[in-house]
């Protein structure tokens, strides 16, 4: 009978690395951490406390207290978009988060997605990226089948900005696109109406199965103040759409209650009544279990400087249950980790670049860097997707890669053609696959190691990432390149244009190094979520619960008959 060869993997942190270093990058992330502490801690402000008194006042709760009472009591939320929009200003104002919460949410015992309109911004309005992060939320719990709550209180879009939200292929109106692709999927939606529910934010909850309605909540497709300019009549939005027309007349509704913590209450009953987790079935009778090594290191083994490496089967060591894990094809593909450990009791399959130098195959006695992807190394990669795919193991890609190798050699040996196969199985997997960008998310290497345009249902970053075709520096030097010699030093003689070339070198790297902020990145949707080293098991704890959580959607094959035990049987050497 064919079993999972989980191995210990992983040393002491005082057999990893020196005391000094280790609290050199303790000291490094810390002062990152706070920097992230306090941008999380802004956002979920929202507009500050004036505007939540002034939700108080009309006897209702702010977005994030609604999502605080509907979830198991002390459990974990994972905010996904806290920072779209970020540092963006809209002349005078901003849009914390974009003027939504998403949230993964533990309600009922069951994972779900929470949206829940930001009441303390604008009235909980739409900004640009608004409804891509709802959209965003949408797919999440349609690749996992996870139930979503909408928690709406939005007076529509914020009309200022309408040309940046109204139009366009994922302008608002792909959000109803997606409550009907979910329904379509069989996916449960439950909404909440708390207040304004206006035009756009007025179909929103529509297509879910349940709609409860506050006695202060309303949805209409235009508000009073447009009814009375265009019909002369004087009406409050109460008596237009309020659930006493849509509750018991147009059936647009399907519960009346008195307040928020009502609705709330009967919400979590709701969503109490959809499937159990399968989590528990596919644990084989396993427990889940803390990895041998505490998650807190990470932070202390992950240096700062992207230049300098780390040992990454100390990474994988601080993420699996007890430490254990079954690396595939150890001896090809060096550059490459693959393998499975299980998080939480379940089986989780991991891809990782190895860091440093390694050994060049190739070339008797030669060394070569870590990091970038090589003929075998994308070969493995593929071949470890398409068999996690085939075998219903979710996918966790660990990405700190420069990219792939260059020049003669690369291309002769036909680099093209394996990263296009990898791409392909990337392209084409159905099994859900999550990515952590570690630190560096460089060139095709971060299309090739599953990045955010190969659609993982979540991308991390942490406050160490950087996400570029190419380094300041780099680029610098190429911007530049027909004033520079073969060392790339300036070879102009006039001191005038020296100087301009200099401070043009420098505008260049600065600029770049800008772009590569992760904070950059999540303004602008081209990562999920920025989270420190320590987070990042309770995260892997997360992906492999939602993963399992829903059944009958996917293969899910049981461990004696996965593929990826004839692909090692087959690369065992005879004799």
């Amino acid at each position: 009978m064919a079993r999972v060869p989980l191995s210990p993997i992983g040393r002491a942190r005082e057999q990893v690395l020196d005391a000094a270093s280790y609290t050199k990058n303790r000291a490094d992330a810390a002062t990152r951490n706070g920097v992230l502490a306090e941008r999380r801690a802004a956002v979920a402000a929202g507009w500050g406390e004036k505007y939540a008194e002034r939700v108080h006042a009309k006897g209702k709760l702010t977005a994030r207290e609604r999502i605080e009472a509907l979830i198991d009591a002390g459990s974990q939320t994972f905010e996904v978009g806290t920072f779209v929009n970020f540092g963006r200003k809209f002349g005078k104002l901003e849009s914390p988060g974009a003027g939504v919460v998403t949230v993964f949410a533990r309600i009922a015992e069951r994972w779900t997605i929470v949206i829940a309109n930001d009441n303390t911004v604008a009235s909980g309005s739409w900004w640009p990226l608004s409804s891509e992060k709802i959209q965003r939320a949408q797919e999440m719990a349609l690749r996992l089948r996870l139930p979503v709550v909408y928690l709406v209180d939005c007076s529509g879009l914020f009309l200022p900005e309408q040309s940046r939200s109204f139009p366009g292929r994922t302008g608002a109106g792909h959000i109803f696109k997606k409550n009907a692709e979910l329904s379509a999927a069989g996916v449960p939606q439950i909404a909440g109406v708390f207040g304004d529910c206006i035009a756009g934010g007025g179909y929103m909850p529509i297509i879910s199965d349940r709609v409860y309605m506050t006695e202060q909540a309303y949805m209409v497709i235009a508000g009073a103040a447009l009814i009375k300019g265009a019909k002369s009549l004087k009406l409050s939005s109460l008596d237009i759409g309020g659930p006493e027309v849509h509750v018991h007349q147009s059936g647009c509704a399907d519960v009346r209650v008195p307040d928020d913590g009502t609705a709330l209450a009967m919400i979590r009953a709701e969503v109490g009544r959809t499937p159990s987790s399968g989590a528990p079935f596919h644990c084989h009778g396993e427990d889940p279990a803390d990895p041998a090594f505490s998650p807190t290191e990470l932070s202390g083994l992950v240096p700062g400087d992207h230049r300098m490496g780390f040992a990454a089967e100390e990474v994988l060591a601080r993420l699996v249950d007890h430490s254990l894990f079954w690396e595939i094809w150890p001896e090809r593909g060096t550059e490459m980790i693959v393998g499975v450990g299980r998080v939480g009791g379940l089986y989780m399959g991991f891809v990782i670049n190895r860091q440093g130098l390694i050994d060049d195959p190739e070339h008797h006695g030669a060394k070569k860097p870590a990091a970038i992807l090589y003929k075998e190394g994308i070969a493995k990669v593929a071949a470890f997707s398409r068999a996690c795919n085939d075998d219903g193991i979710p996918l966790v890609w660990l990405q700190d890669i420069s990219g792939f190798d260059i020049g003669v050699e690369a291309e002769r040996l036909g680099l093209l053609g394996y990263g296009s196969s990898l791409i392909y199985s990337n392209s084409t997997n159905t099994v859900p696959m999550f990515t952590v960008l570690l630190r560096k998310a460089s060139g095709a290497g971060y299309y090739a190691m599953a990045g955010h345009p190969y659609e993982p249902v979540v991308q991390l970053s942490t406050t160490l990432t950087r996400q570029s075709v190419m380094e300041g520096r780099t680029l610098a030097i190429a911007t530049y390149n027909t004033k520079l010699d073969d060392d790339f030093e300036i070879e102009v003689e006039d001191a005038q244009e020296r100087a301009e070339i200099e401070a043009g070198m420098r505008a260049v790297e600065q600029r770049i190094e800008g772009d590569m902020d992760p904070y950059k990145s999540a303004a602008q949707m081209d990562t999920d979520e920025i989270v420190r080293f320590d987070e990042l098991r309770s995260w892997m704890e997360l992906f492999a619960q939602a993963s399992y959580q829903a059944s009958g959607y996917r293969r899910v094959k049981n461990p004696r008959i996965w593929s990826l035990h004839d692909l090692d049987a087959l690369s065992i050497p005879r004799g």
